[in-house]
C-alpha cells in the first residue's frame, strides 16, 4: 500500500489533471460528432434526421456531465461554464413559444425571439441581430445581466432540437418538427433559415469553448492552468478538488438541481427538461465525482484512464473510513441507477417523478439526494484524515 508521501499528493494532483483532460477532450469529441451529425440532418432534414441528431446530443452531454466536478473550487472553469451549461433558460429570447409561455418576471429579453427579429431594442440601445454569429449569441448570453437570457450552451442547442416540453408533469418531451428546419415553403414557423444559423452558430461556440478547456488541462503547456495548479500548494490543490466533489455533491446536484425541483413540482427546474434527459445528467454528474475520488475515467474510445487517486491516500491512512466511502459511492450509483432504469424503461421521466403527489418518484429522488449528503459528510471527514481542518463544501444555501 503506497504511504502518504508527499510524492503522493503530487501523484493525485497529476492524476487529477490527466482526467481533466481526457473529459474535457471527449467532450470536445463528442460535440465535434453532434455538429457533423447537425450538419447531415439539414442537408436534407427529415424525422429520422433529427432524431439522430438528439441522440448525439445526449452523447455529447454524457462527457461533458462528468467534467463538473472540475468546476467547483477552479475558478478557470467556473468562470467558463456558464456559457455552456447555463439553466433553466427563457426559451422567447430564442424562438418561438407556447401561447400560455411564463418567463422570468422583469426579463426583458425573455420575448426577444432572436431568430425571428433582425434587431432588439434593450434600454434604448439596438442591437444588430442580422447575422447570427457565435461571435454574436455569445455577447447575448446573460442579456440585460439575466441569468434565465441564455443564448448559448447544450440548453439552448436542446431546446432548438426538441422545442418545449408542453407536457408538464405527464409524459413526453419536447416535439419540435423536422420542418423547423426545411427552407423554403416547407418551413414550419417561419425563419427556418435562421433557425439553422442559430444551431450551427450555437454548436460551434460549444465546440471553441471546449477547445478552449481542453487546452487549458493539457501537459507541459508552461502558460495554462494545469501547470499553475501544479506551482500551488500541494494541500491548497487537495483542497479545491475534494470542495469540488463535495459542492458537485451537495448543494448542486442534491440541491440545485433535485430538491429544488422536488419541493416546487416544477419540470421548469429539471436540468435537461426539453428532452428528458435529466435523469442521465444526474448519474453522469455523480459519476464524475466518484471518477475523481478513484482516479479512474473511462473514455468515450473505451480506454480507462488509471492512476494514483485520493481513494489510495485514504485508504492508506484510515481503512475504515475507505471502506465506508467506497461503499458510499456505490449506494449513490445504484440510487441514481434506479432513476435512470425508471426513465430509459419509460415507466417515469423526471419531471413525472416530480409531480405532486407522485409517492414512488417522490422515493426514487429523496433517496438520491440522501445517498449524495450521506457522501458528502465522509467527504468532509475524508478531508479532515488527511489535513485539512474545515472543508466547508457549498451547499447552495440548502438545509439537509
Amino acid at each position: 500500500m503506497a504511504s502518504l508521501a508527499e510524492t503522493d499528493t503530487q501523484k493525485v494532483i497529476k492524476q487529477y489533471s490527466d482526467i481533466a483532460h481526457a473529459v474535457f477532450e471527449d467532450a470536445l469529441i463528442a460535440a465535434e460528432k453532434l455538429d457533423a451529425e447537425i450538419d447531415n440532418f439539414l442537408q436534407a432534414p427529415t424525422a429520422e434526421g433529427l432524431e439522430k441528431t438528439r441522440n448525439a446530443w445526449k452523447a455529447a452531454r454524457a462527457p461533458y456531465l462528468q467534467s463538473e466536478v472540475f468546476r467547483f473550487g477552479n475558478p478557470v472553469v467556473d468562470d467558463w461554464e456558464g456559457e455552456l451549461n447555463a439553466w433553466p433558460l427563457d426559451e422567447g429570447l430564442i424562438d418561438y413559444v407556447s401561447a400560455g409561455y411564463n418567463h422570468e418576471m422583469g426579463n426583458i429579453g425573455a420575448t426577444a425571439n432572436i431568430i425571428a427579429n433582425r434587431t432588439l431594442t434593450i434600454g434604448g440601445d439596438s442591437i444588430d441581430l442580422t447575422e447570427i454569429t457565435p461571435e454574436l449569441l455569445s455577447d447575448l448570453n446573460e442579456l440585460g445581466g439575466s441569468e434565465a437570457n441564455v443564448a448559448t450552451g447544450y440548453h439552448a442547442i436542446e431546446f432548438l432540437l426538441w422545442g418545449q416540453d408542453l407536457n408538464g408533469t405527464d409524459a413526453g418531451a419536447g416535439n419540435r418538427p423536422y420542418t423547423d428546419f426545411v427552407t423554403g415553403e416547407q418551413c414550419t414557423h417561419g425563419n427556418c433559415d435562421r433557425r439553422i444559423a442559430y444551431l450551427k452558430s450555437a454548436t460551434r461556440l460549444l465546440i471553441e469553448n471546449l477547445q478552449y478547456m481542453t487546452e487549458q488541462w493539457q501537459e507541459n503547456k508552461p502558460d495554462n492552468y494545469r501547470h499553475q495548479l501544479f506551482s500551488e500548494d500541494e494541500n491548497t490543490v487537495l483542497t479545491k478538488i475534494l470542495f469540488g466533489m463535495g459542492s458537485l455533491s451537495l448543494g448542486e446536484l442534491a440541491g440545485e438541481r433535485m430538491k429544488v425541483a422536488l419541493e416546487a413540482n416544477s419540470p421548469e427546474d429539471e436540468q435537461d427538461c426539453f428532452s428528458d434527459n435529466t435523469h442521465n445528467a444526474h448519474f453522469y454528474d455523480a459519476k464524475g465525482i466518484r471518477n475523481v475520488y478513484e482516479g479512474n475515467y473511462r473514455r468515450i474510445n473505451g480506454e480507462l484512464i488509471q492512476g494514483f487517486s485520493i481513494d489510495d491516500l485514504i485508504q492508506a491512512k484510515n481503512p475504515g473510513l475507505h471502506q465506508k466511502l467506497s461503499m458510499a459511492f456505490e449506494n449513490t450509483e445504484q440510487k441514481l441507477q434506479v432513476m435512470v432504469d425508471s426513465a430509459e424503461s419509460g415507466e417515469m421521466a423526471f419531471d413525472q417523478m416530480i409531480a405532486e403527489g407522485n409517492e414512488k418518484g417522490y422515493k426514487i429522488i429523496s433517496d438520491a439526494i440522501t445517498a449524495l449528503v450521506d457522501q458528502t459528510r465522509l467527504i468532509e471527514q475524508l478531508a479532515q484524515n488527511i489535513g485539512i481542518e474545515k472543508l466547508e463544501p457549498d451547499a447552495a444555501d440548502h438545509s439537509f
